[in-house]
């Protein structure tokens, strides 16, 4: 049964009951905002459309307001820490200060600031002094380029003389150094594309050889790159047309219903399911947020994680050619993951027992829009929880999956928390693949070496560049409390002094991170990091914790460094890629692994903020876990991508007394159907 809130923003339900049935049920329909705020108020909430269209409102109407501003980004400014936590543990009816935080462009200049909701004035308005917001101005190139008239003569050099024929992919340069991006600079890389008539995948029609790097603030061409001319794939690689096939003809349906309604209930952006309670909302930026997640057990309601989110991301390719000197994308800090959801397709992107939520989003007037179906909650059989001699137990597990198209590859962000307190953390990689035109046709081709140096030949002259997905998740982790502790476990062999029979040992060696360097650390599958509470302890005297995998499993190889040379400016722009594990002490405004301004920028975050070393133990900390994977492509990964997942997990480590599922019902047996029998007789004949 398909349920969705229909609610403006992320739609809401005063609770979902075994039955399923949410507000369109009961006749109510769309409610106002004062409604909703009244039935579903959480001090997370994010803002609804009118608080998106009220915060604009307010700064245009103030002093700082002129004709040229315009929005990069609107949404929550969060209360503080503390009084969030201690109204989540009260009855809820206290209101928290309702504060919108934004970034703006004004005559070309950028600037960020904080709108109080509640008095209707801009608190906040200060200067960005380095870096830009979100890269809003993505397209623009292509009128600047059609203006020059040496750029003009190269595309009419390839046969492009219509420019309506013609788009352009654009870009924001990183740093790559003051020769070529002088401090202070708005560089955009602009690629040409031929539009060819009736193509479904436009992807598919590269023009390679040919890029112009733009001053966005010059509104100039400043450099023609014209280093090749290879020939335009052709071929339309139409990925939308259904293809007939013997496969096809044999699948039968496969419906997923729970009949009873769903085991979770909703109230507002709230999530009740198998002792676990969370929030949710959607951030402009860096997509889906968790946050307040506590763990209830024995009718003690048990902290594990103020938030997580998405807080870096970033898809470098290594193809060194001009054309491709913009494709190091950050997407969360350049693009924006929230601004790139889109709505979700019943039965494929979801099952069809999901729950559905609205969410809303701001544009650079400052209107709301509306995401139709941006979110997805629904449960789903995940094998057994365990099993011995003959008996055993259904592992359910409940999902919070988001998607987002961020140019040509869609990205599923699944949070997935288990019945046994394990929260895992899925990315999967889906969509169309980045591709560039060579002159090769098949690698028996006297090209073929040389086209393929840094890619694979998916097609006729197509080439898919070798590229790393990398993501960053910041996990601002409070183990029953907000005063933790990050250590580790490291299990070794030594040698038995003195030996009648065994020579050896099997012992664990424990460490604390006392400051920010001692945690700073690649991936060790043999290594258990954890994050341990410093009040509490189970039954047996080990505090209670939980321990940090940034990689539990993944069907491309492990991104376990980043594939650039040790001088190449791509590390410093990004310092997070170099690591799996970080850790800092909690301070609200280091939010974004990269650091809160990307665009046209060096690094800003985690690389810089860590060598002040500060002290780490017992305290508030955030852990910041990198995973992700490294991208060699295929044949069987063209024209459309598989979706290709990475898997990193926190898992609860001596959080409990024991193990925590011994309450799980075993599920009422159903005999097997057989619609002529085969299955009787096969018994028979055994």
């Amino acid at each position: 049964m398909r349920r969705k809130w229909l609610i403006p923003l992320i739609a809401a339900s005063i609770a979902v009951s075994s039955t399923g049935i949410g507000y369109g049920a009961f006749g109510i329909g769309r409610l106002s905002a004062a409604e909703v705020e009244a039935i579903v108020y959480h001090p997370l909430n994010a803002l609804t459309p009118e608080e998106i269209e009220k915060a604009a409102r307010i700064v245009k109407e103030s002093a700082y307001g002129d004709a040229s501003l315009y929005f990069a980004e609107i949404k929550l400014e969060e209360p503080d820490k503390a009084k969030v936590w201690e109204w989540e543990y009260s009855d809820g009816s206290a209101r928290l200060p309702r504060q919108a935080t934004f970034t703006a462009v004004k005559q070309e200049k950028p600037y960020e600031g904080v709108v109080d909701l509640d008095n209707g004035t801009v608190v906040q308005w200060k200067a960005v002094p380095e870096g830009w917001p979100l890269y809003t101005e993505y397209g623009q190139t292509g009128d600047i380029v059609k203006k020059d008239p040496a750029a003009v003569a190269a595309l009419e050099k390839r046969g492009i003389t219509d420019l309506s024929k013609v788009r352009f992919s654009d870009g924001p340069l990183g740093d790559y150094g003051p020769e070529l991006t002088p401090k202070g600079s708005r560089l955009a890389m602009s690629v040409p594309r031929p539009i060819i008539e009736g193509a479904v995948n436009s992807f598919a029609h590269p023009m390679d050889g040919l890029a112009f790097l733009v001053d966005l603030n010059a509104k100039k061409v400043v450099k023609i790159y014209d280093y090749a001319t290879p020939p335009v794939p052709t071929d339309p690689n139409d990925y939308s047309k259904v293809i007939k096939s013997a496969r096809t003809e044999q699948i039968k349906p496969l419906i997923i219903t729970q009949p009873e309604g769903a085991s979770f209930s909703v109230k507002g952006n709230k999530i009740d399911w198998q002792n676990w309670n969370f929030h949710f909302r959607l951030d402009p930026r860096v997509g889906p947020i968790v946050s307040t997640v506590t763990y209830s057990e024995s009718g003690e309601k048990r902290k594990i994680m103020y938030e997580g989110y998405l807080g870096g991301m970033m898809v470098p390719y290594g193809d060194p050619d001009p054309a491709w000197l913009y494709k190091i994308f950050m997407d969360a800090g350049e693009y924006g993951v929230g601004m790139s959801t889109r709505p979700l397709n019943m039965g494929s992107d979801v099952p069809q027992n999901a729950t559905l939520f609205d969410a809303a989003i701001n544009d650079t007037a400052g209107k709301a829009t509306v995401i139709k179906d941006a979110f997805a909650v629904f449960e789903r059989y995940a094998d057994p929880e365990w099993s011995h001699n003959g008996d055993a137990r259904e592992r359910r597990e409940l999902v919070l999956r988001s998607i987002a198209t961020i140019g040509n590859y869609d990205y599923v962000l699944d949070w997935v928390f288990m019945q046994n307190g394990s929260i895992k953390l899925m990315v999967g990689a889906t969509g169309l693949a980045q591709i560039k035109a060579v002159d090769t046709e098949t690698m028996h081709d006297a090209t073929a070496a040389e086209d393929t140096r840094n890619g694979t030949l998916v097609d006729t002259n197509i080439v898919a560049p070798t590229h790393q997905h990398i993501f960053n998740f910041r996990l601002d982790l409070d183990i029953d409390g907000e005063t933790n502790t990050v250590g580790e476990i490291l299990p070794r062999a030594e040698t038995v002094p003195n030996p009648e029979f065994a020579r050896s040992e099997m012992v664990t060696i424990e460490k604390t991170y006392e400051k920010e360097q001692d945690a700073i650390q690649k991936f060790d599958p043999d290594k258990i990091v954890l994050v341990t509470s410093d009040s509490e302890e189970n039954k047996l005297g080990y505090p209670t914790g939980y321990q940090i995998i940034p990689y539990a499993g993944g069907t491309h190889p492990f991104m376990e460094e980043p594939l650039f040379t040790k001088t190449d400016y791509v590390l410093k722009r990004a310092e997070f890629i170099n690591h799996h594990i970080w850790v800092t002490p909690y301070k609200k405004d280091e939010q974004y692994s990269e650091g809160k301004y990307t665009t046209h920028n060096t690094d800003t975050g985690l690389g810089l903020w860590t060598r002040q070393n500060r002290p780490i133990a017992d305290t508030d900390t955030v852990v910041w876990m990198t995973t992700g994977t490294t991208h060699v492509m295929r044949a069987e990964e063209f024209p459309i991508m598989p979706t290709e997942w990475v898997t990193a997990m926190i898992k609860p480590w001596n959080f409990f007394n024991e193990t925590p599922t011994l309450d799980l019902l075993e599920p009422a047996a159903e005999p097997a159907a057989s619609s002529d029998g085969a299955a009787a007789d096969a018994a028979d004949g055994e």
